[in-house]
């Protein structure tokens, strides 16, 4: 039985509690374009923040402050790494440099989950979940702002998210 997403920010201690609830904890709609990070206080708050680098990729990511989210995902050499790098380059928007990131992750135990999430979204992934496909969504997604297809596209990537903040918050390879 499919599992909804039940993303609670407590989960993951009180600092990062603190972080998430400066901006919809841990449910924001993410851009699908690179923006400005929308919290100096955030971003303030998880430069200082003791986690593994793969969580503190995903909480400038969650922020916007692509800067910095690439920085640390480059830093990390290994398949949440390398997801989180992807991501931060499918919002560059560089469909290329994503994919290429995206062929490194190979298959991310995130995937499953996210194709039955993103499919009971409204996202027709299919049984597997293909990045580049998602990739591919996300760039005609953005060339229509405000549009039905750009709201999937974000719903999609904040699922995405918190599967994969949850994943390498819970101890998985940092």
């Amino acid at each position: 039985m499919l599992e909804k997403v039940d993303f609670r920010a407590e989960l993951y201690g009180l600092d990062i509690a603190r972080i998430l609830a400066l901006r919809e904890n841990g449910a924001r709609l993410m851009p699908l374009v690179r923006g400005e990070c929308v919290s100096t206080p955030a971003l303030e708050a998880v430069k200082q923040l003791s986690a593994p680098s793969s969580v503190q990729a995903g909480l400038y990511l969650y922020f916007s402050c692509w800067d910095e989210a690439h920085s640390m995902a480059d830093s990390l050499e290994n398949a949440d790494g390398y997801f989180w790098h992807a991501i931060v380059h499918r919002q560059e928007p560089d469909a290329w440099n994503s994919g290429y990131w995206f062929q490194r992750v190979g298959t991310h135990p995130t995937y499953s989950r996210l194709a039955a999430e993103a499919t009971e979204a409204g996202y027709g992934s299919g049984s597997a979940w293909d990045p580049l496909a998602f990739v591919e969504f996300c760039e005609s997604a953005r060339k229509r702002p405000g549009s039905k297809e750009e709201r999937l596209a974000m719903v999609v990537q904040r699922l995405e998210w918190q599967l994969l903040f949850d994943h390498c918050s819970r101890g998985s390879a940092r």
